[in-house]
């Protein structure tokens, strides 16, 4: 790839005199003679290289530099300075310069330090690229998780940010779909307006209207100025439509009408006013039954739900667990709260819990051993008592050296079989026709199987699992 130089000068002569000792092989060299037009072609491209006089018309060398910096500008910076300027080159290397050269300008010098810069540039930029590609091992935009069923919703918001298209967003409560309104909105390049937020389950009905479209002057008692609501504020961004199940119906049918017309009317208003926003909408409610029930319109459903993303809940991605508790402990002592760390085997107790409140629930408790914690590290006691394991301990090769051979070998088998099969079940929600066909084994194996490691196949039916999560909830609520 070629590295890309920028000469700025006001000087025509210097200017052409540069490009053309430094234009050889594998460089693109431009020239800008004056501080506004090289700035704005930095932000409009990426260089490798500036080298830049002090004097220049327009903003000085000293602000092109400060905005570079300000504007955290991948680029690196070469101040040309005459001898009563020194002091000012000096200045500008307080500021994040790369190094100085004195007019007039030593050529073989030039040329070593062009050189020198340009490799410790391609350094700089290897290692900005690798921290970036593991940060996308791990995260997008806020969301974090290195699971498999995060990496798909990664994959899905992406391909989705640079559309305009109506996104809904499902999940179990906690799982963090306001995040992913938010990585829809960042992610899109193309986006101007801001990202409104609207919780549709804490607007009473007769003032959902007016927060959603605004009203005019006298629309109603109370209304002594025109108030823009947040479809006219996320003009040219994106509207988040919070618990959208929780919608009243006729709220329902003036939503469905502006997503189809594209334009809405201010309460007391007769001008149609066009919207440009992206609606995003999330909920935790099964739409679906919700439609059947005639708690939600069908159409709106239908409109809304032209690309839909579904959040797993954190028991399906307990492998994320370390690293949210790893972001979660960082953020905690970003907040001026104490530093701690977590002992293995309360990281492994936490990566064993069920979660029925998500990733908000995880947050929750790791903040409150934070505060609670006398030491600087987290142990096993000093866990909330209602985290109790409820998946397998996570398999580990270690073994008594002094034990026989065939006795290991029988016990890591029954180890293996038993956490398969539990993973397995928990996948299939207890069903023992596709345990069986997942594994290519009969039904009477699998249920021999399951009596041997004392498995209740009950335990992973839905029903089981979410009145189990309601004991939990109860108890921590007493």
């Amino acid at each position: 790839m070629d590295r890309r130089i920028l000469v700025v000068d006001d000087s025509e002569l210097i200017g052409q005199q540069l490009s053309q000792l430094l234009t050889v092989p594998g460089r693109e060299v431009t020239v800008a003679h004056d501080g506004t037009t090289a700035l704005e072609w930095l932000v409009e491209r990426p260089y490798s290289l500036v080298l830049t006089d002090l004097r220049l018309p327009g903003i000085s060398g000293l602000e092109l530099i400060h905005e570079i910096r300000r504007r955290d500008l991948p680029v690196t910076i070469i101040v040309l300075t005459g001898h009563p300027s020194v002091e000012a080159a000096v200045e500008a290397m307080k500021l994040g310069a790369y190094d100085f050269l004195q007019k007039p300008i030593d050529t073989l010098r030039l040329e070593l330090l062009v050189n020198q810069a340009l490799e410790d540039r391609q350094l700089l930029d290897q290692v900005a690229d690798l921290r970036n590609r593991l940060r996308k091992r791990d995260a997008y935009h806020n969301l974090l998780g290195r699971s498999r069923r995060m990496m798909d919703v990664f994959a899905r918001v992406e391909r989705v940010a640079s559309s305009d298209c109506t996104v809904l967003v499902t999940g179990e409560t906690g799982t963090g779909k306001e995040l992913v309104a938010q990585a829809i909105h960042y992610s899109d390049v193309t986006r101007s307006g801001k990202l409104e937020a609207v919780n549709c389950a804490a607007l009473p009905e007769h003032l959902m209207e007016s927060e959603l479209f605004g009203h005019e002057r006298g629309a109603f008692t109370g209304a002594d100025r025109q108030k823009k609501g947040r479809f006219e504020l996320a003009q040219g961004g994106t509207l988040f439509l919070d618990e959208i199940g929780e919608m009243p119906l006729a709220m329902q049918a003036k939503l469905l009408r502006v997503l189809q017309e594209r334009a809405f009317e201010r309460v007391g208003g007769t001008e149609p006013i066009p919207t440009s926003c992206r609606v995003v909408a999330a909920t935790n409610m099964n739409l679906v039954e919700a439609v059947a029930e005639g708690r939600f319109r069908e159409d709106l459903f239908y409109r809304l739900n032209v690309v839909s993303i579904d959040l797993p809940p954190l028991r399906e991605r307990l492998d994320d667990v370390p690293l949210l508790v790893n972001h979660f402990l960082r953020k905690l002592v970003e907040r001026g709260l104490p530093e701690r760390t977590v002992a293995r085997d309360a990281l492994s107790r936490l990566a064993r819990y069920d979660w029925p409140g998500n990733v908000r629930e995880l947050e929750h408790v790791i903040e409150q051993c934070v505060v609670t914690t006398p030491g600087s590290v987290i142990a096993a006691e000093n866990l909330p008592p209602h985290i109790v394991p409820l998946h397998e301990e996570p398999f580990s090769l270690e073994f008594d050296h002094s034990r026989e051979l065939m006795e290991l070998t029988d016990e890591f088998t029954q180890r293996i079989e038993r956490a398969y099969l539990v993973r397995v079940l928990e996948k299939y929600h207890g069903r023992i026709d596709r345990c069986a066909s997942h594994c290519g084994l009969s039904r009477r194996s699998i249920s021999e199987k399951l009596r041997r490691y004392q498995i209740d196949k009950s335990d992973f039916k839905p029903h089981v699992r979410g009145s189990a999560a309601g004991k939990r909830l109860a108890y921590t609520a007493e």
